[in-house]
């Protein structure tokens, strides 16, 4: 009688193991389950770029699919063609019931906080969208990076390679602050190193939000036009438009620095010519706050600071002189510590 006993207690506890470590999401959820307690759904709405830049928007995917892989969650995003539509496809997602939305660019931190006051019992991640002081919402976290640092490391970088004194770099509209703290930041570092440098940045501002991002044509021949007139090395920040600067490099055999994520892997045609890429950790940084937002551990709004820095060499491993290592890895220490400042303000002076 002992025996039978103890064996029926042994399989209920075994089966209560089980079930307590099994997953909790169901097997055959589908987006109709979201509103449900036990699925966990995360919806990502572009601005007006593609989800295939492979800059901005693609590295911030990734980190949401690292949420579907690690956390079992339900993914789905939806691409903006125009900036009249933020506020209907933030909506669609929040309607039917996701758990965490995350909307990316500058462009739509008005959008997102108006759908956190709405929707109050959704996460919402604003990439790229500070939140300022006295405006917080409780479920809205802006994800922001030290452009102007990695952009620093990256002109510091450009100076010590060039053998011309002119460098440049083409970017997006300045009218987006963290594209005005990369091209600045950039300028900065590049002083920083040789006062007399020549820096020529170009922002792309003679066209709307809708193109300036998405312009590889106008990149690449404002890039090819900068190494007309002596330019040996060239930023490119700004989405697709940003890639055409790294495709003009290329087809003249001028070094190139990319940008937001590791261009090496992202754009491959540019690999011959490509020194490294000014980095925001956009994929562990939107991971970790879907994370945090399972978890029950998301921040009470504010801002959630990622982290920066300069990608590897990869071709250029054996080119870059170890005293120029050297110094970037002081410039970056100092930056991280504090006892370097770039100078470059949160947005650019009115």
């Amino acid at each position: 009688m002992f025996k039978r006993f103890f064996a029926v207690t042994s399989l209920v506890m075994i089966v209560s193991l089980l079930v307590g470590c099994g997953p909790k999401q169901p097997a055959k959820a589908s987006f109709e389950d979201c509103p449900k307690p036990e699925v966990f759904c995360v919806g990502l709405v572009t601005d007006v770029g593609k989800i295939d830049d492979k800059s901005f928007n693609q590295s911030t995917w990734e980190g949401v699919v690292q949420a579907e892989k690690e956390l079992g969650a339900l993914v789905k995003y939806i691409e903006t063609t125009d900036s009249k539509d933020y506020d209907k496809n933030i909506a669609q997602f929040a309607d039917a019931g996701f758990d965490v939305i995350v909307t990316v660019g500058f462009a739509l931190g008005e959008a997102t906080q108006a759908a956190g006051k709405k929707y109050p019992n959704v996460k919402f991640i604003g990439v790229d969208q500070f939140q300022a002081p006295g405006t917080e919402v409780p479920n809205v976290v802006g994800l922001v990076f030290p452009e102007d640092q990695s952009g620093f490391l990256a002109g510091a970088l450009a100076a010590m390679m060039s053998k011309t004194g002119k460098i440049g770099a083409v970017l997006g509209t300045d009218a987006v602050p963290p594209v005005w703290r990369f091209g600045e930041g950039y300028r900065a570092g590049a002083k920083y190193i040789n006062p007399n440098i020549e820096v020529n940045v170009v922002y792309h501002n003679d066209v709307g939000f809708d193109k300036t991002f998405t312009d590889p044509e106008w990149g690449k021949t404002t890039a090819l036009s900068m190494i007309d007139k002596g330019v040996d090395v060239v930023f490119g920040a700004g989405g697709k438009t940003g890639n055409g600067a790294l495709l003009g490099c290329a087809e003249r055999g001028v070094m190139a620095i990319g940008v937001d994520t590791d261009q090496y892997y992202t754009v491959p045609e540019a690999q011959k010519v490509l020194l490294t890429s000014a980095m925001k950790l956009l994929t562990p940084g939107t991971f970790e706050l879907i994370k945090m937002a399972k978890e029950g551990k998301f921040p009470q709004g504010g801002n959630y600071v990622g982290a920066a820095g300069l990608a590897p060499y990869h071709e250029f491993e054996d080119d870059v002189p170890p005293e120029v290592k050297a110094k970037i890895q002081e410039i970056d220490k100092a930056l991280k510590d504090g006892t370097l400042q770039t100078g470059v303000p949160p947005a650019k002076p009115e």
